[in-house]
């Protein structure tokens, strides 16, 4: 079985954008090999890119958007502001500066990379992407590494719910909790780090269920983050993994599989708490 366009599922978000359900993540792919990188994503049938100002590849990602020839509507662009340039002001200036480093019309989501709570300047910083947004230059709006707690705040302090929280999130660490706060508001929640870097790849259930399925053991991953409706930004620098990553819509886990992958659950994060960082 082989990917065709024609297989990814669009996630309807609150906002009425309609988002490929899976994507590629460009978190440390290098200036040298991104663009090449995203064109040959684009060419395997990627329509979503995520990228973020700290991975210092927007132009790179920008200009491959460009050269791909297809309109840029059929493309779905995610970028991320710093927490350097939170607050009012600074978020306005770096929203401009993504843009500029971007050479795009516009970007079709942005998020608030963390919340960062010691600083007290998220809520703030929300009201800037939503003047942004309003401006056209920025489509849709979200967060990332946003717990419930920050959430509530910024949904009771501002007019617009957010579009998407894209959390750490993977069969080790499923968070259960964000995910349900996530649905009772009606965000779609997207996992970074969905293979878990590979840590789960040896696991006895993922071991069972590639032998079961004939599949790798990232694409039963994937294809569990699939079925559970999360939205999903595999990352990979290796352009044999591109077609791999997105080769998950011939075959689905069923109901004895996903109940041992939901037992897999161990709670413990790999990264950063954002209650703390």
């Amino acid at each position: 079985m082989t990917f065709s366009l024609e297989q990814m599922p669009l996630v309807k978000l609150n906002n009425g954008q309609a988002i490929p359900q899976l994507g590629l993540g460009v978190y440390k792919v290098t200036q040298k090999i991104a663009e090449v990188l995203v064109l040959e994503a684009i060419e395997r049938g990627y329509r979503r890119i995520d990228t973020a100002s700290l991975y210092d590849n927007e132009p790179e990602v920008g200009s491959a958007i460009r050269r791909s020839g297809l309109p840029r509507e059929e493309l779905f662009l995610t970028t991320k502001i710093w927490h350097d340039h939170h607050g009012y002001d600074d978020t306005l200036e770096a929203i401009d500066e993504a843009l500029d480093r971007l050479k795009i019309q516009y970007i079709d989501m942005l998020l608030i990379h963390w919340p960062v709570p010691r600083l007290g300047k998220y809520l703030e910083t929300w009201h800037a992407f939503e003047e942004a947004q309003k401006s056209g230059r920025i489509h849709g709006i979200g967060v990332s590494n946003f717990e419930p707690v920050h959430l509530q705040t910024i949904i009771d302090g501002s007019n617009t719910v957010p579009a998407i929280n894209q959390v750490e999130l993977n069969p080790g660490f499923q968070q259960p909790v964000v995910r349900e706060f996530n649905a009772k508001h009606g965000i779609a929640t997207e996992a970074w780090s969905p293979l878990a870097r590979g840590r789960m790849n040896e696991h006895p259930t993922i071991v069972g269920l590639v032998a079961k399925h004939g599949k790798s053991a990232a694409q039963v991953v994937l294809r569990w983050h699939l079925q559970l409706g999360n939205l999903v930004i595999p990352k990979t620098s290796n352009p044999d993994r591109l077609s791999e990553n997105i080769d998950v819509f011939g075959f689905e886990l069923d109901s004895s599989d996903m109940a041992a992958m939901l037992a897999m659950d161990t709670g413990i994060r790999t990264g950063l708490d954002p209650n703390e960082f």
